[in-house]
């Protein structure tokens, strides 16, 4: 019938560290599983063509869930790129009634892990981090593997939003065809999308089941 399916691209590399830079170790070592919501985040940015130049898009994604938490679309990779989607994906845990723990928790806190890229490493985003609560984590320069997990969704992402019509139809002509197609992916990954790894559920519906495991209601006697 002349149909084929979308092929991965190879990836292109968008942020090049310093290479005298001091920056936090690798806290995940790349066990990119979690015993509940909120312990550890990764985070990474990639880029999409369109007819008025490159726009960049970041995501944070919550490793137990593997949903989508927050993304931000920029048509520049200066540090707002990334501390845009780190304060929606705490207002989204907010919204839910799943705070992340605060400065002083009992516990370990939220680990949250990236590439050694110059935003991630910024004066900014780790100050935000510190008066957050949560321990940044940065992997090794320029291995893909230290952040396999986001480095997949971004895979994704670039096969199942931008590179077919389904999500917007035609060519992306700037940031704004970006952005639609984006969100439409976006709420279809997290409430739609089956994951193998979470036993063939939704991301979204994943989360619910685990608090209500948490939290059952009580039966009638």
């Amino acid at each position: 019938m002349g149909l084929s399916g979308v092929r991965r691209g190879r990836a292109i590399r968008t942020t090049i560290p310093g290479k005298d830079g001091n920056r936090a170790g690798d806290l995940l070592n790349r066990d990119f599983t979690a015993p509940a919501p909120n312990r550890a985040w990764v985070t990474d940015f990639t880029y999409c063509r369109t007819w008025a130049g490159f726009v960049y898009v970041a995501f944070i994604v919550d490793v137990f869930s593997q949903r989508i938490l927050a993304w931000h679309a920029s048509t520049t990779k200066e540090t707002d790129l990334v501390m845009t989607p780190l304060r929606m994906a705490l207002w989204q845990r907010d919204r839910d009634g799943h705070p992340v723990p605060g400065p002083g928790a009992d516990d370990e806190g939220l680990i949250h892990h990236s590439d050694a890229g110059s935003q991630y490493t910024s004066l900014r985003l780790t100050g935000h981090l510190a008066l957050e609560g949560i321990r940044p984590s940065i992997g090794s320069v320029g291995d893909a593997y230290d952040n396999a997990l986001m480095e997949c969704i971004n895979g994704l992402y670039k096969t199942e939003c931008i590179r077919t019509t389904i999500f917007h139809d035609g060519p992306y002509k700037d940031i704004a065809d970006v952005e639609y197609a984006t969100a439409g992916w976006v709420d279809w990954y997290n409430t739609s999308r089956l994951h193998s790894s979470l036993g063939y559920l939704p991301p979204v519906e994943y989360e619910q089941a685990h608090y209500a495991a948490l939290n059952p209601e009580p039966q009638p006697v």
